[in-house]
């Protein structure tokens, strides 16, 4: 097997990252680490196999751009469309080009992960999902390569550059907002509490609850993986209870826009019989009828931002790990009303 990019930054003690850089002569790596990288290469007979022509070195950083593992279910998903187009417009502005990573499971990004970092064509990454025991966050701390999370940090939270909302706040708020409008009984239903912001933001609910001394119920508690059909009995149990919820937080769009199916299904008006308040404030938000009140958590500019503390990471290698929180707005609109309080 021949010698490979990892097998350099062993020897010489640096990252795989750095020993990619060093290969493209970047500027953000000092003249003691080239040298020193440079005398690894030497040492094993490692040849880049990537073209450093005048025309490639202009392109100085390239960004990779990982999104969730899924067979489709993400690629319709507007809040990741918009953090791409975030990360995208800053790249164009800031001499950077960027790469978009994919796949069905975690074996199949991974992949392709270790085949750019191998060629050498992959200065950093952005990771546009944070969930719980990630594999691919696991490989892209221990290979020592530069990465950002969009999302709260799990694993090596200390040493993760993210940028986040403050779900917590936000799960709080919607919740506070719900009760100000005369609501007591207030549901939940959200993504798999292993992906971070949903989980958060049921905590906040919870903790709205607890503040108002209003019921935990556990059936007005919701986790769903999709939003698909085969997931929607949980829903009409929910509509079947006897004391039913008067209004329901939603952590997303699209799982509203499935909640407002079932509640047609079940012959109730929104907003006279239930009030909805979503997150993201994405098209479907304002295509639904009545438009949705939403938590707009503004992934355009968490992608900017992921963009921009990524290539401030690759020019300067020695910052320290930043943790950037990115304001929300609720956007009232038509979908939720006010009751009569007894």
């Amino acid at each position: 097997m021949g010698v490979t990019i990892k097998d350099v930054a062993a020897l010489a003690g640096v990252s795989p990252s750095t020993v990619s850089r060093t290969c493209k002569d970047h500027p953000s790596i000092s003249k003691e680490t080239k040298e020193k990288v440079r005398r690894a290469m030497t040492e094993l007979g490692y040849e880049p196999n990537f073209q450093t022509s005048s025309q490639t070195a202009q392109i100085l950083k390239n960004i990779g751009i990982i999104l969730p593992p899924s067979p489709r279910e993400t690629y319709e998903n507007p809040f990741y469309l918009e953090a791409i187009r975030g990360i995208s417009q800053f790249c164009n502005t800031h001499h950077a080009i960027s790469t978009i990573l994919t796949g069905q499971h975690d074996e199949e990004i991974l992949s392709t992960i270790d085949t750019l970092i191998k060629n050498g064509q992959i200065d950093g990454f952005v990771v546009l999902y944070s969930k719980q025991d990630d594999a691919i966050i696991d490989y892209l701390y221990n290979e020592g390569l530069l990465y950002v999370l969009i999302g709260k940090a799990q694993q090596f939270a200390n040493q993760t550059i993210y940028v986040d909302n403050d779900n917590l706040l936000a799960g709080q708020e919607a919740a506070e907002y719900l009760y100000s409008l005369g609501h007591r009984r207030i549901a939940y239903l959200g993504s798999d509490s292993s992906l971070l912001f949903s989980a958060d933001r049921k905590s906040g609910y919870q903790l709205t609850l607890l503040k108002h001394n209003l019921p935990a119920d556990s059936r007005y508690c919701i986790e769903l993986t999709d939003a698909s059909v085969d997931c929607s009995q949980p829903l009409h149990e929910l509509l079947e209870l006897e004391e039913r919820p008067t209004a329901i937080i939603v952590s997303d769009d699209i799982l509203a826009v499935s909640l407002e199916r079932v509640c047609m299904q079940h012959g109730l008006s929104i907003p006279k019989d239930i009030s909805i308040l979503s997150f993201n404030n994405s098209l479907f938000a304002r295509l639904t009828s009545p438009q949705l009140t939403s938590i707009d958590v503004n992934s355009f500019q968490l992608g900017i931002e992921a963009a921009s503390q990524v290539i401030n990471h690759i020019e300067n290698p020695n910052l320290m790990a930043t943790k950037i929180i990115v304001p929300h707005t609720l956007i009232e609109r038509d979908s939720c009303r006010r009751l009569e309080i007894l």
